[in-house]
C-alpha cells in the first residue's frame, strides 16, 4: 500500500462529514460504516488522503491549501485521464467520483480506487528490496512509459485533451509564468536556465499522451514486482513524449543531498543508469532520443519551479505534512544541474554514460 502513517481523522481540506454526505448523495452504497482518514505522505503538490469505512478504502485527491498556481492542480483533468486509460495496457486506479463543487471540501476533488503497491521514494527503500528487484522495477517503469506513449488518444476519447502544436514553447512560457507567481527570493541561474532552454528548443516528435511528472515514486509496485498503477496525472496532456523521458532521466540521475532526497533513488544498487534507461526507451519506442539533454535540463527547470512553489506555500504556512521546510534548500542544486546539463558538450549528462547516440548535436 502507499506509504501512510496513523494520523488524526480530521485534516485541513478534508471534512469527513461533508464528504460522507456527498458520497451518499452521488454514490449511494459506496461507503458503509463511519469514515476515517489518514494523510498519504510523500506528495508535495496535491493533498492525498486514504479514506476508510471499516471495510474498504479509497483515495481522495484535492488541491493544496492556498497559493494554487493558475492551470495547476486540475482535478477534473486527472479524473478524465485515468478514466480514459482504464481500458488500455497502462495501469491506473479506477475512478469512483469527481466533484467539481468547491462547497463540499473547499476545492474540487475526486475519489479513486486504493490500489495495492509501494511508491519507492528513495535509495533506502530500494536497498531493502535488493538490486534485482530494483532493476526490474525501473525497467518496468520504462516499459510502462513506452506503453503510455503508444496509446491512441483518439481511440480512448482524449482527442481534445491538449494542443500538441507549439507544446514546448507553451510549456516554457507556462513554467516561466509559474516561476514568476512563486518568486519570493533570489534564485541565481534560474532565469539563465530558462533563457538557454528557449534558445535551444528542439523539434518535437509526433504527440502522445504525456504524463507530465513520470517517476518511480509516482507509480505503485507490488510485492511480485508488478507495476499496479500510475498515479498523479495532474500535469497530463497531449504533447511531446520526450518531456516524460527527460523527467525520468533527471530523477533517475539524482545524487546527494543537494536535490530532493525523497526522489533521489538513482544510486541504489541495481538501479539502471540513465544511459540504460534512455536506450531501453529508444529501443522499444523507436523514437529519436538524440535531444535527451535538452529534455533533461527542461525537467530540472520544471522541478525547480515546482519546488519553489512548494517552498513559497511553506513560508506562508499553507502546507500539510512533514519535510516541507527542506524543499527550498534543494532548489539551487536543481538549477545548477539544469545549467550543467545544457553546458555539457552537446547535452551530455554529467557523470553518466555518454553514448554518442544520446548526444544532442
Amino acid at each position: 500500500m502507499p506509504d501512510a502513517s496513523d494520523v488524526p481523522t480530521a485534516w485541513p481540506g478534508l471534512d469527513l462529514d461533508r464528504l460522507r454526505r456527498h458520497l451518499d448523495r452521488e454514490r449511494p452504497g459506496l461507503a458503509a460504516g463511519p469514515l476515517t482518514a489518514e494523510l498519504v505522505h510523500g506528495g508535495r503538490s496535491n493533498l492525498t488522503y486514504r479514506v476508510a469505512d471499516g471495510a474498504r478504502t479509497w483515495i481522495v485527491r484535492r488541491p493544496p491549501l492556498g497559493h494554487v498556481l493558475a492551470t495547476a492542480h486540475d482535478m477534473a483533468r486527472e479524473y478524465r485521464v485515468i478514466s480514459a486509460l482504464a481500458a488500455t495496457p497502462v495501469p491506473v486506479p479506477r475512478g469512483e467520483l469527481l466533484c467539481e463543487d468547491p462547497e463540499v471540501l473547499g476545492a474540487p476533488f475526486y475519489v479513486m480506487e486504493d490500489v495495492p503497491g509501494t511508491p519507492y521514494r528513495g535509495e533506502e527503500q530500494l536497498r531493502a528490496i535488493g538490486p534485482e528487484r530494483t532493476r526490474a522495477a525501473v525497467e518496468t517503469l520504462v516499459d510502462t512509459l513506452v506503453e503510455l506513449h503508444a496509446v491512441d488518444p483518439v481511440a480512448v476519447g482524449l482527442a481534445g485533451f491538449g494542443r500538441p502544436e507549439g507544446y514546448l514553447e507553451r510549456q516554457l512560457r507556462r513554467w516561466g509564468g509559474q516561476l514568476d507567481a512563486s518568486r519570493s527570493r533570489e534564485l541565481p541561474g534560474i532565469d539563465a536556465l530558462h533563457a538557454a532552454l528557449v534558445r535551444r528548443l528542439p523539434d518535437s516528435p509526433a504527440p502522445t499522451v504525456v504524463h507530465g511528472d513520470y517517476r518511480l515514486d509516482n507509480v505503485l509496485i507490488d510485492d511480485a514486482g508488478r507495476l499496479t498503477a500510475v498515479l498523479d496525472w495532474e500535469m497530463s496532456t497531449l504533447g511531446d513524449p520526450l518531456t516524460d523521458l527527460g523527467l525520468l532521466v533527471m530523477y533517475s540521475g539524482q545524487r546527494g543531498p543537494e536535490l530532493l532526497s525523497a526522489t533521489a533513488a538513482g544510486g541504489a544498487p541495481g538501479h539502471p543508469d540513465t544511459g540504460e534507461i534512455v536506450h531501453r526507451y529508444a529501443e522499444q519506442s523507436g523514437r529519436d532520443v538524440s535531444a535527451v539533454g535538452w529534455y533533461t535540463a527542461f525537467a530540472c527547470f520544471k522541478l525547480a519551479v515546482i519546488a519553489e512553489g512548494i517552498h513559497y506555500r511553506w513560508t506562508l504556512g499553507q502546507t500539510v505534512g512533514e519535510g516541507f521546510d527542506r524543499i527550498g534548500a534543494a532548489v539551487p542544486g536543481i538549477v545548477r544541474r539544469g545549467l550543467a546539463t545544457l553546458g555539457e558538450d552537446g547535452g551530455h549528462l554529467a557523470g553518466e554514460r555518454g553514448d554518442d547516440q544520446y548526444r544532442e548535436d
